[in-house]
């Protein structure tokens, strides 16, 4: 037991020190609503693709959508369509933001390839540590994130 609790700890360092590296910050300073890169949402990345193709699929600036007044592109135009008649369905919760930071009070960005859908909804997270450790009780920390996320101080994205 005391290998497994000695083990625990060294995985969370790493993951604090993850978040450090990638930017992780208080929740408590005022943040874009919708995390964005280069003004695209997901990292241009297709929210759609998560739902029907079971992976993570770049988009195209041939197929984009502004919702919001942020981008989102997609792998085709019908995964574009989808997205304009029920884009609720498609958005990445806590705006894109990664998922276990959230959980924890925290903000950080994401890596798109680390992701999952639980209740019909897309969570991503900044890594793989983080997807790690996010996915060891989901429930709860879906649960932490829903209390967190509206507390967090907001401003629209340009």
């Amino acid at each position: 037991m005391k290998m497994f609790l000695g083990a625990l700890r060294a995985v969370f360092a790493a993951v604090l020190i993850s978040f450090a590296a990638a930017g992780a910050a208080y929740a408590n300073s005022p943040i874009a609503a919708v995390n964005t890169e280069n003004g695209l949402a997901i990292k241009g990345y297709d929210p759609v693709a998560y739902f029907d193709l079971g992976k993570p699929v770049e988009g195209s600036a041939e197929f984009a959508a502004t919702y919001k007044g942020v981008v989102y592109r997609f792998a085709s135009g019908e995964h574009r369509d989808r997205f304009n008649a029920a884009p609720e369905k498609y958005l990445p919760q806590y705006g894109g933001y990664c998922a276990y930071a959230i959980s924890l009070n925290r903000i950080a960005d994401i890596d798109p390839e680390e992701w999952a859908i639980v209740g019909g909804k897309l969570y991503l997270n900044n890594g793989f540590i983080a997807q790690t450790l996010w996915s060891l009780d989901k429930a709860g920390n879906i649960a932490d994130g829903d209390h967190n996320w509206p507390l967090v101080p907001k401003h629209e994205n340009p």
